[in-house]
């Protein structure tokens, strides 16, 4: 007999050791959900011990291996179509396969090298997932954040205009737009409370100044101010600006700026950097657990290697 998944796989998936990797184990349970485990059962007849529902040539699917497709809590119609289409799917597959035997030479080594890898690779991955969280620190300093930072900091070139500012778009109907520039440009506490309470009544869009970058673009889409043939100029040139559309009235006044091709600031992508050292923690500790699994067996002498 041979065991295939259900899918025909064409590479083998390893535990991963590297940053990448680790995020790549994400993908592995996404193609999990669509590949579901195929048995070829040659010459095995149904029994009254196990009830066959399905039979392709000489390979059966049984009852038995539909628990666990529909929840609990999966109403009947619902649980009958999603049965349906799973035995649909399997015999599909086991179509593709009986196929392939057919057509092509298939080296049953090689395919059950891969099955075994697939399987280490998902049974491992939940457990791996489970030491994650189990041991996994997300307490970051901020000195290791401006450590990596400084370490990396050929890694942070910025590929857009950046800005600290004010933005505020309003419908030209609202009221008392004209004191709109010097709630902007005060410095009061009462101003500034006046301002947040004036954008969250009137404004559609609006960014209040404080120690935030963000992207230009991305601040000024949908106005006249995404039109500016050069924003760098653009961003020289002006440190407040005021322009209109048939609806709206823009306002914007540029505290700082960052141009595209240079240093990024710490602040702008500090929320990179504590996900990138988290992914590297990730990585130490699957590393961890795969060298103790296999000392603590080799120590107890769980496993042997022959001579070949």
């Amino acid at each position: 007999k041979m065991r295939f998944y259900r899918t025909i796989l064409p590479l083998s998936f390893k535990i991963a050791r590297t940053t990448s990797g680790v995020l790549c184990l994400g993908f592995l349970l996404g193609l999990l959900q669509s590949c579901d485990l195929i048995r070829m059962k040659k010459d095995e007849p149904a029994t009254d011990v196990r009830k066959a529902v399905a039979r392709v040539n000489n390979n059966y699917l049984y009852r038995d291996e539909l628990g666990g497709i529909v929840a609990n809590s999966t109403n009947a119609t619902d649980s009958v179509d999603r049965v349906t289409a799973y035995i649909n799917s399997w015999i599909r597959k086991q179509l593709l396969i009986d196929e392939a035997m057919k057509s092509i030479d298939i080296n049953e080594a090689e395919v059950e090298r891969k099955v075994l890898d697939y399987r280490y690779s998902l049974i491992g991955y939940e457990y791996q997932n489970y030491y994650i969280k189990q041991n996994l620190s997300d307490k970051i300093d901020e000195a290791e954040i401006e450590r990596y930072y400084k370490e990396h900091i050929d890694n942070f070139i910025l590929k857009q205009n950046i800005i600290k500012g004010t933005f505020i778009k309003v419908p030209k109907g609202a009221p008392r737009t004209t004191r709109i520039k010097e709630l902007i440009f005060s410095s009061k506490e009462k101003d500034e409370n006046e301002l947040k309470s004036y954008c969250l009544s009137f404004s559609t869009a609006y960014q209040l100044s404080d120690s935030s970058w963000i992207e230009f673009d991305k601040l000024t889409v949908n106005s006249p101010l995404a039109e500016i043939p050069n924003k760098v100029q653009f961003l020289k040139s002006y440190n407040y600006y005021e322009t209109t559309d048939a609806d709206f009235l823009y306002f914007i006044k540029i505290d700082a700026y960052k141009m595209s091709d240079n240093i990024s600031p710490l602040e702008f992508v500090k929320e990179d950097i504590k996900n990138i050292i988290l992914n590297k923690r990730k990585v130490e500790l699957a590393r961890k657990l795969e060298d103790q699994v296999y000392e603590n067996a080799a120590q107890q002498k769980v496993f042997e290697i022959f001579d070949k």
